[in-house]
């Protein structure tokens, strides 16, 4: 019997490539399967990125969906260490707010967004929280 490996967490998938210029500017360019973030703050989010949306006590709507798109991709480069995160963390997260308004969040829902991922999101940043690899099915146990 063959396995599958997996990673759980995700409710949203990209069905086309995302292409978005920002002020998080690394060292060197960094290349994954799904993102690219080139040291001129061109970021590129490819088709079958799969995120968790918003996040916290929140609901998931319109204005909420490409913020959180931008925002979980650059965590995610944190928890990989492709970028800083003490470095760049913070921006990540005023884009995340910038992206809501853009979007037509409200003022105060978008600073509330804004002071959650500031005060509850260091940890989601952190490689100690990279998505674990899941297997299935389990292999059966062998006996001796």
């Amino acid at each position: 019997m063959s396995q599958i490996a997996y990673r759980g967490g995700y409710k949203f998938q990209l069905v086309q490539d995302y292409r978005v210029q920002i002020r998080v500017l690394p060292d060197a360019d960094v290349h994954t399967d799904y993102i690219d973030l080139d040291r001129e703050g061109q970021l590129v989010i490819r088709k079958g990125y799969a995120w968790d949306g918003p996040s916290g006590p929140t609901i998931d709507t319109r204005n909420f969906m490409r913020g959180s798109l931008v925002h979980d991709a650059l965590y995610q480069l944190m928890r990989q260490e492709e970028i800083s995160k003490d470095r760049w963390r913070g921006e990540a997260d005023r884009i995340l707010r910038r992206m809501c308004r853009a979007d037509g969040m409200n003022a105060v829902r978008a600073w509330w967004v804004y002071l959650g991922v500031r005060k509850f999101g260091d940890p989601s940043a952190s490689p100690e929280n990279r998505k674990k690899v899941k297997r299935a099915p389990r292999r059966p146990r062998t006996r001796t």
